[in-house]
């Protein structure tokens, strides 16, 4: 916020992370010097810091009132009506039930927690019910831009896929999340399935980056989880047996370096010596019957797919990518111990995808909630361009 000529520090706050457009300005004069001084040229002056103050505006709702008439046709004798516009038909306009959509879904917050919110911060009471259909807007506002990033993330030459539990009507099912580089695609189903993964993926064919279950073992290319391994092998390294924790942390230790390949590739040399030593020891503990043999014959199994990434620029060595997407989901379904409808299921599957693909493009969620739930109210499609 300085400006460049001056190094001064500010006086009060420390450095500020953003400028934001000032509603007003105000120039300030030094007005005495410590030599006791104090009549300046103000044509001398030059600014050295920007201090920017930041308020919130005193919050007033626009409160509009449609009063609809009636009268008597003067040729029929009908009694004649006045309707509403269409779009002011539900009582509230596009921002405030984007806000709504914001804070159930975005911020994950409870009904009567939004509810208190509104009534403290805007002045508006508001009814439970009235919240859930305004929620309800919001999903239905939100499926062309879920279907628009399933397409993308089903036409992606590479997704990092992961699942975790889920409860609607307190029955497991399970939040699956097909995440790449530029969308988050979710979707909760009741199994965690060959079924329910092919309803997830549908026709996309690329390079699946994933952990060992067994489900994602047969897919033709596939880039599988070390970190998944490497937590295996750190727990090994934490047993009492000397021979295991020994396993342990060799395994660990080869696994790490394996994913630093990933930023300074290999030379032959050290690939050859790579591979010749991590092989050994896999060799060595395969017939164990410990769990150290376990996870060895896991490698082992594995092994074609522990070293995809390095074929294909563009892909990780690890799952993190899906594992960070599913984070959010994990901790709204601790809250609120999942949903209670299909409908439910599917508001969670378009905001999740919203937010997460937002996050991924560096967009702010509310704007375009905005927009979605004008074009909503429009009968148009919201500008999907940017996803």
């Amino acid at each position: 916020m300085s400006y460049s000529e001056s190094g001064s520090s500010p006086p009060h706050e420390p450095h500020q992370q953003q400028i934001l457009d000032p509603n007003e300005s105000h120039w300030l004069m030094p007005k005495r010097c410590s030599c006791g001084h104090s009549a300046f040229d103000p044509k001398q002056m030059q600014p050295f810091y920007v201090h920017q103050h930041i308020e919130l505006p005193e919050i007033e709702m626009d409160v509009s009132h449609y009063i609809l008439q009636q009268c008597d046709c003067p040729n029929c004798g009908k009694t004649v009506k006045a309707k509403l516009p269409p779009e002011v038909t539900t009582g509230y306009g596009a921002r405030f039930t984007a806000l709504i959509g914001e804070l159930s879904g975005i911020k994950a917050m409870s009904r009567n927690d939004v509810k208190q919110l509104c009534k403290s911060v805007l002045g508006v009471s508001i009814a439970t019910g009235t919240i859930q259909k305004m929620v309800d807007r919001n999903s239905q506002a939100l499926a062309p831009v879920y279907d628009r990033i399933g397409q993308i993330a089903r036409g992606s030459w590479c997704n990092y896929i992961d699942e975790t539990s889920w409860f609607k009507e307190h029955d497991l099912h399970w939040l699956w999340a097909m995440v790449n580089e530029q969308v988050a695609f979710y979707r909760i189903d009741p199994h965690r399935s060959k079924s329910a993964f092919e309803s997830l993926i549908q026709d996309w064919n690329g390079i699946l980056v994933s952990d060992g279950y067994g489900l994602y073992q047969k897919w033709v290319q596939r880039q599988t989880c070390l970190a998944h391994l490497i937590r295996k092998a750190d727990a090994l390294a934490e047993r009492k047996k000397a021979d295991l924790r020994r396993f342990g942390e060799i395994i660990a230790a080869w696994l790490r370096q394996l994913i630093n390949f990933a930023k300074e590739p290999p030379d032959p040399k050290q690939w050859s010596d790579f591979y010749t030593f991590f092989m050994f020891t896999v060799s060595l503990w395969e017939s164990d019957k410990t769990d150290a043999g376990k996870l060895a014959r896991q490698i082992r199994r594995e092994i074609n797919n522990l070293w995809v990434f390095l074929d294909h620029e563009g892909v990780d060595p690890t799952n993190n990518r899906a594992e960070r997407a599913l984070r959010f989901g994990v901790l709204w379904r601790k809250r609120s111990l999942g949903t209670q409808s299909e409908k439910g299921n599917r508001w969670v599957e378009r905001i999740l995808s919203l937010k997460e693909t937002c996050r991924l493009n560096d967009k702010p969620t509310f704007p375009f909630l905005v927009e979605c739930i004008a074009s909503y109210f429009s009968n148009s499609t919201p500008n999907l361009s940017w996803i």
